[in-house]
């Protein structure tokens, strides 16, 4: 689709107009990656990180079908971190940072995965910072479109995150935790490819529905 496509609620596979889309750059974050995994799932072992590069494929995907311009800050199984030295995660995090204010990020989803002791913990959550009313609404705009998914167990709402990238950009950032690798239910939905565009969509059409 050209660049000037407008934005609007997704729904099925279309995309209704609502306002004109510009050139919106969105940066999609897929979490961890090269020695740091991540969490693992609690049968499969799968790596975190793998799962967050597969849902953040999709999305970018999403995203660059509708005509925005779509940056991923990592796009292989490798970290950015350098030399896997001291201080390695310190210079992946200002690594991606670097990648959102490069790229004048109008929005940034940071995609990573959860894990609770408590194993009957499960279901997507989103995080945004406190101290930002617009990465607020696009936490919620984004999990309204979580829950309104078939596989929801429960309504979870928005929840306020001290972490590092959703300090990157004073426009809307968040982070979505899709579901809890630490739950035996959740895990096998996320190892499913069709699961993982399912989840990858309702992530973009919560962030279309902000900006409509």
């Amino acid at each position: 689709m050209a660049a000037g496509i407008a934005f609007g609620i997704v729904c099925g596979s279309g995309i209704y107009a609502t306002s004109s889309a510009g050139e919106k750059v969105i940066v999609i974050d897929a979490g961890h990656g090269g020695i740091d995994a991540g969490v693992y799932g609690v049968n499969s072992s799968v790596k975190e990180s793998d799962i967050n590069l597969a849902i953040a494929k999709q999305l970018k995907g999403y995203f660059a079908d509708a005509g925005f311009t779509a940056v991923m800050t990592r796009q292989n199984n490798g970290g950015l971190y350098g030399l896997s030295t001291k201080g390695f995660k310190m210079r992946d995090m200002k690594k991606r940072k670097e990648i959102i204010e490069k790229n004048k990020a109008d929005m940034v989803i940071s995609v990573h995965q959860n894990f609770c002791p408590i194993p009957s913990r499960r279901g997507g959550q989103v995080f945004f910072d406190k101290s930002s009313e617009c990465g607020k609404a696009l936490a919620l705009s984004i999990q309204t479109a979580i829950n309104e998914m078939d596989e929801a167990v429960k309504a979870n709402e928005p929840l306020i995150g001290d972490y590092y990238m959703l300090k990157c950009t004073q426009n809307p950032s968040v982070i979505v935790e899709c579901g809890f690798l630490s739950n035996a239910q959740d895990e096998e939905l996320l190892v499913s490819p069709e699961y993982q565009k399912k989840i990858a969509y309702a992530i973009f059409k919560g962030a279309v529905s902000y900006y409509s």
